[in-house]
């Protein structure tokens, strides 16, 4: 099979490596809003200004990814308990007990950068925590094979060998190259799916991503378009960073 892939640059990569930081930096700030009676329409807000303050674009705002049927309308992904990924902000207030997904993409310079983190909202459950901890752990048995003459499937592999079989490993979502673009090639599933996938090299940016349910792994597409829910209206988690393959082990681009 052939793949459309653009291996950055080192121009591109410096550019990467602020954009990253620039949107760890959001995250950090936005997940400290996260609270009781907090609305996500204001913490929609909150990241546009902090994005456009610093001189940048909000990576997802009208961004129309393929099959959607118009472009989406928020600064930043916000889904709460049962949604996977991809909420939009409005009048939900947040509640104590509550999980909330917080998924970025900043646009600076030209380049994209994608990361994403799960927050408690006040106190909450073991069992959320454990989820939470679980997805998270996750992403780094992700991030920790994707060295350079590994294939994407072993990134796949890694990824859902972590996971214990108790939790739904959602299939139907995936990692992805980034970059030049939200979302490119190569797709990275977070579950082995028997395909082995391109082989990694130095300069190729990835964004991996598990989503983790308390339940099944199905989820449906809610009415708005975007929004994934789990089937079972089960806890979902989801961690993300953006990553370079280099020579040795690989760079974490979304971190401070």
């Amino acid at each position: 099979m052939k793949y459309n892939i653009k291996l950055k640059n080192e121009a591109d990569i410096k550019i990467l490596r602020e954009s990253g930081k620039r949107l760890a930096r959001v995250l950090q700030a936005v997940a400290k809003e996260v609270k009781p009676g907090v609305t996500t329409g204001y913490l929609n807000d909150f990241v546009y200004k902090m994005i456009t303050d610093m001189g940048d674009e909000p990576a997802f705002l009208n961004y129309k990814p393929f099959g959607a049927a118009y472009p989406y309308p928020g600064s930043i992904c916000i889904s709460v308990n049962d949604e996977v990924v991809h909420g939009i902000g409005g009048d939900r207030v947040l509640q104590e007990g509550d999980i909330v997904g917080l998924d970025g993409g900043v646009k600076h310079k030209g380049m994209i950068s994608d990361s994403a983190i799960t927050v408690a909202v006040g106190k909450i459950s073991e069992e959320d925590a454990e989820l939470m901890r679980v997805t998270k752990e996750a992403l780094m048995a992700g991030i920790h094979a994707a060295v350079a003459g590994n294939y994407v499937n072993d990134i796949s592999k890694a990824i859902e060998k972590s996971i214990p079989k108790k939790y739904g490993v959602v299939k139907i979502l995936s990692g992805h190259g980034v970059g030049y673009k939200v979302h490119e090639e190569p797709y990275v599933p977070n579950f082995d799916d028997g395909v082995k996938g391109p082989k990694l090299v130095p300069g190729l940016v990835l964004a991996i991503e598990p989503m983790v349910n308390l339940g099944t792994d199905e989820v449906y597409l809610a009415d708005d378009g975007y929004t994934f829910i789990t089937k079972d209206n089960k806890k979902s988690a989801h961690f993300e960073h953006s990553i370079l393959i280099t020579d040795s082990k690989p760079e974490i681009l979304t971190i401070i």
